[in-house]
């Protein structure tokens, strides 16, 4: 299926590894020039090197090192420096610690909405309103399935992100709709990445359990009993990115292999 993208111009947060690496490798395979945007040059600069190779000559793919994060005014300065007018943007960052709230102090929670709730309204901010008047746009906000069921332990991620969600229910309705601009948010369930392994691994500290027996019954959880990879989110969140999905907008869209067992 052609996504009708080609040629558009993304950018991806995060883009260095994981779901953020997923999504830029997804729009590269559909012809979209993407800017990879993360804090590491040398996993940075690996990722989108491979990434070229696979695509030939052909590709555009650009990278932006943020040596000062996405989450600062000079790292958002950086990245719209190297290009300014964005077709797609895909709003990415590493989720906060986890914890119990009570050890959680006010520059935790400040850290934790910076990164996870303001940085990608900055990022839309600066964007929406030149896709708007362009007539295309498509702005995807990778959260969380915790969203949609909160994890206690992820008090920091559940509330910076809630923030978010709630935030872009208003914006997607907005007159934007009517500009060719969507918003949507992709909700991970479990993924094969070096979060999910971070989590298993304070897991198993806390626990005294071994990692592998905790990540056996994180799959049996799942109903499809298997962790999802990055290449099958990324396929997602281009098809969202494309014409075909201009009637989606404003919606939460669980990616976990059925996990979430609720109707609605």
């Amino acid at each position: 299926m052609d996504l009708a993208i080609a040629g558009k111009w993304a950018l991806v947060c995060g883009a260095s590894r994981g779901l953020g690496l997923g999504c830029a490798q997804a729009l590269a395979h559909e012809g979209v020039n993407v800017v990879m945007v993360a804090r590491r040059a040398d996993v940075l600069e690996s990722a989108a090197e491979e990434l070229r190779t696979q695509l030939g000559p052909q590709s555009a793919v650009h990278v932006v090192t943020c040596a000062q994060d996405i989450t600062s005014e000079a790292g958002r300065a950086a990245v719209f420096a190297r290009h300014a007018d964005f077709d797609i943007v895909v709003t990415n960052a590493g989720g906060p610690p986890t914890g119990n709230f009570r050890d959680w102090d006010r520059a935790a929670w400040i850290r934790a909405v910076d990164a996870n709730m303001l940085t990608p309204i900055a990022l839309i901010q600066a964007t929406v309103d030149g896709m708007a008047a362009r007539g295309f746009g498509r702005i995807i906000n990778i959260t969380s399935s915790a969203v949609k069921a909160p994890i206690d332990t992820l008090g920091l991620s559940n509330g910076a992100r809630s923030g978010l969600t709630g935030f872009v229910a208003g914006l997607a309705r907005s007159p934007i709709a009517a500009q060719g601009v969507t918003v949507n948010n992709l909700l991970p369930g479990a993924f094969d990445t070096d979060r999910l392994q971070t989590i298993f691994q304070t897991a198993a500290q806390k626990t005294g359990q071994e990692v592998d027996a905790i990540a056996a019954l994180r799959r049996k959880g799942i109903p499809v009993q298997r962790f999802g990879v990055p290449q099958e989110f990324g396929a997602v969140c281009a098809f969202l990115c494309s014409p075909w999905a201009g009637y989606i907008t404003g919606q939460n869209i669980l990616v976990d292999g059925g996990a979430y067992s609720g109707t609605f």
